[in-house]
């Protein structure tokens, strides 16, 4: 009898144990729009998850879900993980916006951080990255190195980050190479790869000798890499398999820095609802490395633009620039405001072409 009363009692304090354990668990859960392999924006977020898992250890559980389509679905996934017990949920696509606003009113004791939207609420933060500024770096190298004065560009969703990038490439392809032209393939979707290749062959073959690109799959690498003489960006990833050329460089999204911040937050009880938008200076957008297939001096004017955006000396968009159609946007010197960038909804002036609906 007294046996059966020591296992008991030791089966109960194991069980106690395992749920103080648990307790002091925090689940951190990712909804990813693509694979986690697809060489890009998804890659990137989930090394930003395994950084997580290695900064904090067994104090951490993190779970995750890729190839989540944005609508109802996205809902579905998130209201899954909520749950199941998540704590924290990264909701890592524009897409995710209403859906990751309307799980957060169910569960008000969930932390929800959304990429790249503008809606928040008190547990829903925002966050995203100055993309246009590694754009600037892009278009500098594009504009002095395009022999055929063409370059193409692959938009996934006409929203004000895609179209911000494409004016600041554009802008600072000017400043260098008067005579550049952009030809804009609009590809409606973040990641697909067949549908990626043929945007950049049609580009190819309308004379682009230079590719950029907002979708998130290296399929525009290897389509340029079998054309020849084209060369390419890296998109949120390094896609450095493709170096020296026809990939000269890329932006690369650092997440884990702020991934491991906000988790502590949770852990730590200091968490508040934010909005983040950080650049080259904070290190959520980085430059991958510049390749030899750049010229020195060309690789050297890249590399100031990116210097003098990272100590805030310079900003992508500082005046004079009109708008499409002729109209004064900013004045000789001004700087624009982020309210306007965040919005942004107009082509620059010297960009062909109208911005879909």
């Amino acid at each position: 009898m007294k046996l059966t009363n020591l296992l008991t009692s030791a089966a109960v304090a194991l069980g106690l144990a395992a749920g103080a354990a648990m307790a002091d668990t925090t689940k951190v859960g990712f909804v990813y729009v693509g694979p986690v392999g697809d060489g890009g924006w998804t890659y990137e977020h989930d090394q930003g998850r395994k950084a997580v898992e290695a900064e904090f250890g067994d104090k951490v559980e993190t779970v995750y879900v890729e190839n989540v389509a944005e609508g109802p679905d996205a809902e579905r996934v998130m209201t899954q993980m909520a749950l199941e017990g998540a704590d924290l949920i990264f909701t890592t696509s524009f897409g995710y916006m209403d859906p990751t606003i309307n799980v957060a009113k169910k569960f008000p004791n969930v932390k929800f951080e959304h990429a790249t939207g503008y809606k928040r609420a008190d547990n829903v933060s925002t966050y995203s990255a100055r993309f246009y500024e590694g754009r600037a770096v892009q278009g500098t190298i594009a504009g002095h190195m395009t022999e055929s004065n063409i370059i193409g560009y692959i938009g996934s969703y006409p929203i004000p980050e895609v179209i911000r990038g494409i004016n600041s490439a554009y802008l600072h392809a000017k400043k260098v190479n008067p005579d550049v032209q952009f030809k804009i393939v609009w590809a409606f979707t973040w990641f697909d790869p067949a549908k990626e290749a043929d945007a950049a062959k049609v580009l190819i073959e309308q004379g682009a000798d230079v590719i950029l690109q907002h979708t998130d799959s290296t399929a525009p690498q290897a389509a340029a890499q079998a054309a020849g003489n084209v060369i390419t960006f890296g998109q949120a990833s390094d896609m450095s398999e493709y170096a020296p050329k026809p990939r000269v460089s890329s932006i690369i999204d650092d997440w884990a820095p702020y991934y491991i911040a906000r988790t502590r937050a949770v852990m730590d009880g200091t968490w508040e609802s934010a909005d983040t938008w950080d650049g080259i200076g904070a290190g959520m957008v980085g430059i991958g490395e510049i390749s030899d297939a750049v010229p020195a001096d060309v690789k050297a004017a890249a590399l100031a633009i990116k210097d003098a955006q990272a100590d805030g000396s310079y900003h992508a968009f500082t005046g004079p620039i009109n708008k499409q159609d002729g109209s004064a946007w900013l004045a000789e010197g001004e700087v624009a405001d982020d309210g306007t960038l965040a919005g942004m909804n107009f082509y620059v002036e010297g960009i062909e072409g109208d911005i879909p609906q």
